[in-house]
């Protein structure tokens, strides 16, 4: 391919300062089943390419699914003309700085390829943990999904880049819907597809997967007769399944340069952040530490290359509370004047890089979760997100849970039902008393982040360990 690619370059025949070519061949495999009957096999492939120039300090785009030389020839006439008309007008000037020359490669790890089973046996397994999941006739509907993944990308630029990464994933989802008159309860593992991983098969069939099955039902059942979360002002405590979401709509989306330069601001809103926090702010407390970190074997959204060629690092984007970096791309970071990351990054062939959060993880500290449950006089503990609701700055937000406990003299006692926490960004990292250590520290993944017009939702990782949250509101179903 790079050798085809490389002669694209040296012929396209237009008078731009710099031609990209990023080629993406992907093929990508659903199954679902529900109540233990199939009920989508599907399986689609598609392959092209995006062209980039950068024409008197613009940049322009267009994309075709044909690879020869005159197509692309014919979508790099599009791009050109493209950023020629919108120079007029541009915002900033940029340079070849922002695509520097680049080379290298990147693999997701796997044990097994992902042909490893068949579709039958795929298939045999979800309807399985459906059956497993009915442990009551109280139990009204269970469901199971996989995904799988496979995805190539090359990029090639007149100055000579040239990468190529290979990226294999695996995504697995089951979860039992419980009723009993009018309750009805909902019980997931970890909540919505949150198991997304880089690698091959043995992601599917992990030890204790049937013991984690039953677990699941038996719980959407126990919240049948559970008590409803209190309202009150409480000690909070938070899994790791629920600390993804929570990093994800309040550091992540907030952080993002384009967010805050108001590109995003009449689809997927601003955020509360200025250019001029950085280095000022106090986000949290000072035990929190997130870093942008797409090195994570395994983690959802690792690479070693963004799309743009940028070598992608490990960096703390908030150090001991303290912010320190946005999520911005190359020509973000010169358009804002603030350090940002390697993460300019397109959901396909067709649509061009723009800012986009990656793996973003809590570092973890130094309390096994015994010691954080123990420390705890009164309080709640939640797993597993239901449902989100933040405002267009990622300011304010609500939050609701499938799972909770109460914590009573330092133990974990009563089950409760319809947990949900609200608080503002700040005030709620603020308020950060203890960090989990490795022992508690776990992944997750999403696929759905969605973001840009047109919209790309994209592959995003976020890890945490369990986390202590002091005098936050928490607040039940009925209220």
């Amino acid at each position: 391919m790079f050798s085809e690619l490389t002669n694209a370059i040296a012929n396209i025949n237009i008078p731009a300062d710099w031609v990209g070519i990023r080629v993406v061949k992907e093929t990508a495999v659903n199954r679902h089943v529900r109540d233990g009957l199939p009920q989508a096999n599907g399986k689609y492939s598609t392959k092209g390419a995006m062209l980039e120039v950068l024409v008197n300090g613009c940049l322009g785009y267009a994309a075709t699914n044909y690879l020869d030389i005159a197509s692309l020839q014919a979508a790099a006439e599009i791009a050109y003309k493209q950023a020629l008309v919108a120079s007029e007008w541009r915002i900033y000037d940029f340079r070849e700085t922002q695509r520097p020359k680049v080379v290298g490669e990147y693999q997701s790890p796997f044990v097994k390829p992902l042909d490893a089973l068949t579709p039958r046996e795929i298939n045999d397994l979800l309807v399985r943990i459906c059956q497993t999941l009915k442990v009551s006739d109280k139990i009204v509907q269970t469901t199971a999904s996989f995904s799988s993944n496979e995805k190539e990308t090359w990029f090639v630029s007149s100055n000579g880049s040239q990468v190529y990464q290979k990226f294999l994933s695996v995504g697995a989802h089951y979860g039992a819907t419980a009723q009993d008159g009018a309750i009805v309860q909902q019980r997931t593992n970890n909540g919505w597809h949150a198991n997304c991983y880089q690698g091959g098969l043995e992601l599917l069939k992990q030890d204790g997967l049937w013991d984690r099955v039953q677990q699941v039902g038996e719980q959407a059942v126990e919240l049948l007769t559970a008590d409803e979360c209190p309202t009150t002002r409480t000690n909070l405590v938070l899994a790791p399944d629920q600390m993804m979401l929570q990093i994800h709509e309040s550091v992540g989306h907030p952080l993002e340069i384009d967010r805050i330069l108001g590109d995003e601001r009449n689809y997927a809103g601003g955020s509360f952040v200025s250019k001029s926090d950085f280095g000022n702010l106090v986000y949290g407390s000072p035990l929190m530490n997130i870093t942008f970190d797409p090195t994570v074997p395994g983690e959802f959204a690792s690479y070693n290359f963004d799309d743009t060629g940028a070598v992608a690092t490990r960096e703390y984007v908030i150090k001991g509370g303290v912010l320190q970096r946005g999520l911005g791309s190359l020509e973000s970071q010169a358009r804002a004047g603030i350090a940002g990351v390697a993460c300019a990054r397109a959901s396909s062939w067709n649509r061009p890089p723009i800012d986009r959060m990656a793996n973003l993880n809590l570092e973890p500290g130094n309390a096994t979760f015994e010691e954080i449950i123990a420390g705890v006089e009164n309080g709640v503990y939640m797993e597993s997100n239901r449902s989100w609701s933040i405002d267009d700055r990622r300011y304010k937000f609500q939050f609701g849970c499938e799972y909770a406990k109460l914590i009573e003299n330092g133990k974990l006692t009563k089950t409760l039902r319809n947990p949900n926490y609200r608080a503002t960004t700040p005030e709620f990292w603020q308020s950060l008393t203890k960090v989990g250590n490795n022992s508690n520290w776990q992944i997750y993944g999403t696929p759905y982040c969605g973001k840009g017009e047109p919209n790309q939702a994209i592959w995003v990782g976020h890890g945490s360990p369990v986390c202590l949250f002091a005098n936050v509101e928490v607040f039940g179903g009925g209220s």
